[in-house]
């Protein structure tokens, strides 16, 4: 194999993304804008995305999905078979908060006002982990409550 091949061979494979470990503070502002850890927005970037969609899925953690997964989690939810009350249920709980965001210039997201509000996270500060595809932020009262549980157990 020619050096000029092997190159080739190097440069066509996908590139893996590895996702931020562990957890990174933040705040969402006053406005609702949450500023994003920059380790999350490299990852965001070197996936190629600045589109996202913010949403909750259990009323206790705001979720951030990269548009293009968040259209697969909407593939399943219409195609949930057996499931389909659950994945209704989910469905629709996602669509009533949720929004689409585009990172601007200085690595912030929109949060939906209402899904703040509700989860408490409005001008707070707030954690942020990756978890299955999408970065979850935790508002206090949750971060410390699944922190002491995770600690007693």
């Amino acid at each position: 194999m020619g050096r000029n091949q092997a190159r080739v061979e190097e440069n066509s494979r996908p590139k893996v993304v590895e996702p931020p470990r562990g957890f990174h503070q933040a705040r969402v502002d006053e406005k609702g804008r949450l500023k994003l850890p920059a380790v999350f927005q490299q990852y965001l970037g070197d996936l190629g995305e600045k589109q996202v969609f913010i949403t909750t899925l259990d009323l206790r953690t705001v979720r951030l999905y990269r548009s293009s997964l968040w259209k697969e989690n909407e593939n399943l939810f219409e195609n949930a078979g057996d499931d389909a009350e659950n994945a209704d249920a989910v469905a629709f709980l996602s669509k009533h908060y949720g929004a689409d965001s585009e990172l601007d210039g200085q690595g912030r997201v929109l949060v939906p006002q209402e899904l703040r509000k509700d989860l408490q996270v409005e001008n707070q500060p707030v954690w942020l982990g990756y978890d299955r595809g999408a970065i979850e932020v935790y508002g206090e009262a949750i971060y410390q409550q699944k922190l002491a549980d995770s600690k007693s157990k």
